[in-house]
């Protein structure tokens, strides 16, 4: 079925709803991004490979190029006030070094880099720093998508990551007011036009800033009071997409203008709500802007200009993360935090389509133009899931530094404890105190040089390899204790000592109930659920703080925990049925 198919089905429903075209979205979607995630391919590949499926170059469900990219860019800008949701101004203000110091040296150096690439290629200074400076600016949905996916947003690397996108997601502002005065006849602007300009552009920043502070939260708070969620939905919707067009307004980006609202939300007593309102959508938007992406790549020119697009894709790629590299080395990262950053940031972003655009528009240069320079960034967009998986593959996990860490070997005491985090620290306090002997062995180097400054000696060693267990004397000692973090080593280290030291007792911590019972069935000793008996205690003190004596709550603790052990029982017989029964029997009986 082609576009005209689509109209046609459109005007036939008069004014019905057409599903046609969110059934295809969905739909290639949910067939194209499995089968690539499980190729290895990421998820990022699956939605440029669908879009371009159904798009006009596929099977012609959609054939409005230009609609679909202001769909993309809506999808962008909703992603970018979630994104400031997570970014208080503290968190901002704290960040400034990395995103004016940082930020600033690679966007100049990138800059300054890939207007040599348009140069060398014959073309004319103007149009080389436009060319340029759009892949200067990284894709900031891929990176934030792979980040999260790596779970690296919150780690170090991945804060001085967003830092170096903030400052280039900003640097579309001056960059738009160049292309202005590069255009033919920019330059004869008169001098009062770029003041009433940047005034403007000021003034819509400062609308949103006043409003943010002042009228936001009220306005919320007159909406909580009815209670309606979807009302509240609603009403953050309203404020993304009038930020974004109050800024757009001012000659600003939309996104930026979404970028702000989120970040005035950031410390509102709403975020909260707003955050979980809002956050099912992420991924879907994210999608959606793919999808756009690949539906936008214009193959046929791609195959008219498919040498100049082959030589420019990888240039502007190579060139760019050698830039990025250098950087990072410059900022003291070291060599493989490098690597990782100049593959994860090696492409183009979003933002470019704008800047083309509007040169386009004032004339600096032409629609095949914006074209091409278009197609070359949703290729390099479509490589990155590529060059990070390559680099996963030539570059694999840092080995741990065993720097001023001894193995565990011929150690004897009467306990070994595997694992010396939050739980194990605490466990060794009074086996310690009583005068027992307690071996330690952790995978953790870095925490284990740490804990010397406090008196303890910690090994390095897994526990869940039977000749470290060996060494580490499981074999004499009284007793195990198993204080680990992670469940699967947790299991697989009860089930190898119970069936390599069966007289030797374990204790273990468990994560859940179903992990406890998994560790029962393997013949583990004793199990503690690892937040039990705090809620209990936490429990306690919320009992006497609202007026029951210390016996009368320890006295309700204690048939708690009994008829949780009686549940525990017949759980771990198979009796999951009756334990439901005896469970509903109970709430039932204290109502």
């Amino acid at each position: 079925m082609t576009g005209e198919a689509i109209t046609a089905a459109a005007s036939a429903a008069h004014d019905g709803v057409n599903l046609l075209g969110i059934v295809v979205l969905l739909g290639a979607a949910v067939i194209a991004v499995p089968l690539f995630r499980r190729a290895g391919l990421g998820s990022v590949i699956g939605y440029l490979a669908a879009g371009l499926a159904i798009g006009p170059f596929g099977l012609g469900f959609f054939d409005d190029p230009q609609s679909i990219i202001h769909v993309a860019e809506l999808g962008v800008v909703l992603f970018l006030f979630l994104i400031g949701l997570e970014m208080q101004p503290s968190r901002l203000w704290s960040m400034r070094g990395e995103i004016f110091g940082l930020g600033m040296l690679q966007v100049g150096m990138a800059s300054a880099a890939m207007v040599w690439v348009g140069i060398a290629l014959g073309f004319p200074v103007a149009q080389s720093f436009i060319a340029g400076a759009g892949f200067v600016l990284t894709s900031t949905a891929i990176v934030m998508q792979t980040l999260a996916e790596r779970g690296q947003s919150d780690l170090p690397k991945g804060r001085r990551i967003v830092a170096i996108m903030l400052l280039e997601d900003l640097s579309i502002v001056p960059l738009l007011a160049l292309v202005a005065f590069l255009a033919p006849g920019g330059a004869e602007a008169t001098l009062a036009d770029r003041l009433t300009g940047i005034a403007i552009g000021l003034g819509a920043i400062a609308a949103l800033v006043v409003a943010g502070r002042y009228l936001l939260n009220p306005m919320f708070r007159i909406l909580a009071r009815f209670g309606a969620r979807e009302v509240m939905t609603a009403a953050a919707l309203l404020v993304v997409l009038g930020a974004a067009l109050l800024m757009q307004a001012g000659g600003l980006s939309m996104a930026m203008g979404a970028f702000l609202a989120g970040v005035l939300l950031s410390e509102s007593s709403f975020r909260h709500q707003l955050e979980a309102d809002v956050e099912p959508f992420r991924g879907l938007l994210l999608g959606l802007f793919f999808l756009g992406v690949g539906m936008a790549l214009d193959l046929d020119v791609i195959a008219a200009n498919w040498q100049l697009i082959a030589v420019c894709v990888p240039a502007y790629m190579t060139l760019k993360m050698m830039v990025v590299y250098i950087v990072a080395r410059i900022a003291r990262a070291d060599r493989r935090e490098a690597l990782e950053r100049a593959a994860l940031m090696s492409q183009g972003g979003e933002f470019a389509f704008v800047l083309y655009a509007t040169a386009a528009q004032t004339g600096l240069i032409s629609g095949q133009g914006n074209a091409i320079l278009s197609a070359i960034i949703i290729v390099s967009m479509a490589l990155t899931p590529l060059i990070l998986l390559l680099h996963d593959r030539l570059v694999p996990e840092a080995g741990t530094s065993l720097d001023g860490v001894d193995e565990a070997k011929d150690l004897c005491a009467n306990i070994l404890l595997i694992g010396f985090g939050r739980v194990g620290q605490i466990v060794t306090q009074p086996l310690l105190a009583r005068g027992h002997t307690v071996s330690i062995i952790e995978t953790d180097a870095e925490m284990i040089r740490e804990v010397v400054d406090y008196g303890f000696k910690v090994w390095y060693g897994d526990g869940t390899r039977l000749d470290i267990l060996r060494t580490a004397g499981a074999a004499d000692a009284s007793l195990i204790i198993v204080a680990i973090d992670n469940p699967k080593s947790v299991t697989k280290i009860v089930d190898l000592v119970k069936h390599e030291f069966p007289l030797v007792p374990v204790i273990a911590r468990a994560y859940d109930r179903v992990h406890a019972i998994e560790l029962v069935k393997l013949g583990v000793d004793h199990q503690v659920r690892e937040t039990v008996e705090s809620a209990l205690a936490m429990s306690r003190e919320a009992l006497t703080r609202l007026g029951d004596t210390g016996e009368d709550a320890d006295e309700l603790l204690a048939s708690i925990r009994e008829r949780d052990s009686e549940r525990f029982d017949l759980d771990v017989t198979g009796g999951l049925q009756a334990g439901i029964t005896m469970l509903i029997g109970n709430i039932d009986q204290h109502r």
